[in-house]
């Protein structure tokens, strides 16, 4: 056996990575029954992580899920120009993300909060994808592709699998359509794309650096003519990806800023008529403001004139007004007493 060196592998490598990501086309074979119950138990996993805000749920689900394979088999597959493989590997990744979505939508169903799923830290975090988000996906599947070509480091698969979001985007994607936030859903639904793109794009890439063509020449595997125009279309396909996200990026950009002029002025607001600022943030160019307080509530228009004059007239407000005492009533007692806002 050859020693593996940078830009090589040998051909029991490359035996390895096909029997690694390919999966077999017989439905009851082993992979493919391994691919559906894994994802399956995963998109549960991940559904109820989100609905009960539970990070170390989601996690677990993200080891679980076995959405890279097919993922990373296409790459592979483009690399060996294996047209078949090529076009199993993206029905799978399609079909296993309808499949992921679905669940999500019957988890939205069931327990779907009150609220929409807006104060969901889990939703938030993944409704707004950026273009640092692409940079972590390329970074996140070059580890990915280079723990398949060097079996030595293949035990950081597991941190590759947390760091790169699949699963849950898509589950947020389903109960999101549930409840009717369209655009979040689509925002969600980008990420998965997103990471998606860059772990094709940078697989691609590994494996044409470490020589898995003439491995696979070697070894005996159908290899096809491969074409410069592949590698446009990965390139093209990132491209493609990374306009909304600089689109996203500039209105995180926007709404921060448009946070940080709007505290001040809502502060001042607020001080005059003895309530409280709870919160200043920007949603898409629309001001949200939580104040609290005990009645009379201030007059919301003089909110928006002081906006409109510290030259934020173009953006919306939405403003929360929270008034009144909490009172705690003890079982069996017959008085109450006030536990704050007094």
């Amino acid at each position: 056996m050859k020693p593996m060196t940078l830009g090589s592998v040998d051909a029991a490598t490359v035996h390895r990575m096909t029997d690694t990501l390919f999966i077999e086309r017989g439905v009851k074979s082993p992979s493919s029954t391994r691919f559906w119950g894994l994802l399956v138990l995963a998109s549960v996993i991940a559904g109820a992580g989100v609905v009960g805000d539970s990070t170390a749920t989601v996690i677990g689900a993200m080891i679980v899920a076995p959405l890279m394979t097919p993922i990373l088999g296409s790459a592979l597959a483009l690399v060996l120009a294996d047209r078949s493989q090529v076009v199993r590997c993206v029905l799978l990744v399609l079909g296993g993300a309808l499949a992921v979505v679905a669940i999500g939508m019957l988890l939205g169903w069931i327990a779907a909060p009150p609220d929409d799923f807006a104060s969901n830290s889990q939703v938030s975090s993944r409704i707004s994808p950026r273009l640092i988000d692409l940079l972590a996906a390329l970074a996140t599947g070059t580890v990915g592709a280079f723990a398949l070509v060097r079996a030595d480091i293949s035990d950081t698969l597991p941190g590759v699998a947390i760091a790169i979001s699949l699963v849950p985007p898509l589950a947020v994607t389903g109960l999101l359509i549930t409840v009717g936030r369209f655009h979040d859903a689509f925002e969600s639904g980008l990420l998965f794309a997103t990471n998606v793109a860059a772990i094709v794009a940078t697989g691609t890439v590994i494996f044409l650096v470490y020589g898995v063509r003439g491995a696979a020449l070697e070894s005996g595997l159908r290899v096809g003519e491969f074409h410069g125009r592949t590698l446009v279309a990965v390139t093209g396909v990132l491209v493609l990806i990374a306009v909304p996200l600089a689109t996203g990026t500039a209105s995180v950009w926007r709404d921060r800023a448009l946070a940080a002029d709007a505290k001040p002025v809502a502060e001042k607001w607020a001080a005059g008529r003895n309530w409280q600022i709870a919160s200043v943030e920007a949603r898409q160019g629309v001001v949200v403001i939580g104040v609290l307080g005990l009645p009379p509530q201030p007059a919301p228009t003089a909110l928006r004139s002081a906006l409109d004059q510290a030259g934020m007239s173009t953006a919306d407000l939405e403003l929360h007004l929270v008034g009144g005492r909490t009172h705690w009533c003890a079982a069996g007692g017959t008085t109450c007493e006030v536990a704050s806002g007094g």
